[in-house]
């Protein structure tokens, strides 16, 4: 299971000011991860509205476990700052399952965005985007910043036909997308090609498979929609 969940976490995060994608009115959003149809992990997005900046604290935790024996863990905590509309920091922190730990941190300087990674230090275009599933606008950049390990990945996005779906009971019309990126050399596998459901800009659920374990299907769903 060693990449099994390639998920680049910064889902939330926008601007009190500027907002081309919503903010829950609780101002916090609550996924579950789904493998086998058992749940493994989840993912909760807090939004701290600030005077003039909002700080998303997020935190995904997984944990599967195969005949009541651990068997994989990972954990991921993002801090992203936004300011007027824009992507300006980040200080964040990701344990893989093996040995691979990375802190990423990174804030706007002299028109560049300066952050330190798996690659070390990176000077980055000033308006680079994270890659961040929650911000539908994102799907239209060619590069993004994959705050998971600090890096640039280019994207290619392909819409869907619009498709029903349901979470708690309720079945919605949402907009269907793939998503796919590029491959890193430090990467220890092909970047998974996700599927993605969005209703009226918030995303309500993702789909991807492992490439090691084609048959299981990895689904991150709302499990706050509708209460």
């Amino acid at each position: 299971m060693k990449y099994i969940f390639i998920i680049c976490l910064s889902l939330f995060s926008f601007s009190v000011f500027s907002l081309p994608f919503p903010v829950p009115d609780d101002k916090e959003v609550s996924f579950d991860v789904i493998r086998k149809k058992k749940n493994i992990g989840s993912l909760i997005s807090k939004f701290e509205e600030n005077e003039d900046s909002v700080v998303i604290h997020s935190v995904l935790k997984i944990n599967v476990k195969v005949l009541f024996f651990p068997a994989y863990n990972f954990f991921q905590e993002t801090k992203e700052t936004w300011a007027n509309g824009e992507f300006v920091s980040i200080d964040g922190f990701t344990d893989f399952e093996d040995d691979r730990e990375y802190k990423i941190v990174g804030s706007d300087k002299d028109n560049f965005f300066i952050t330190s990674g798996m690659d070390g230090k990176l000077n980055l275009n000033k308006n680079i985007v994270p890659l961040n599933y929650w911000n539908l606008e994102m799907l239209k950049e060619k590069e993004v910043f994959d705050t998971q390990k600090g890096i640039v990945r280019t994207i290619k996005v392909n819409q869907l036909e619009d498709e029903k779906i349901k979470i708690n009971n309720l079945e919605i019309l949402a907009n269907k997308y793939l998503f796919n990126a590029s491959k890193h050399p430090k990467d220890k596998g092909p970047f998974p090609e996700y599927t993605l459901w969005y209703f009226e800009k918030e995303l309500i659920k993702m789909e991807f498979k492992n490439p090691n374990d084609k048959k299981n299907i990895i689904t991150i769903i709302r499990n706050d929609w509708g209460l």
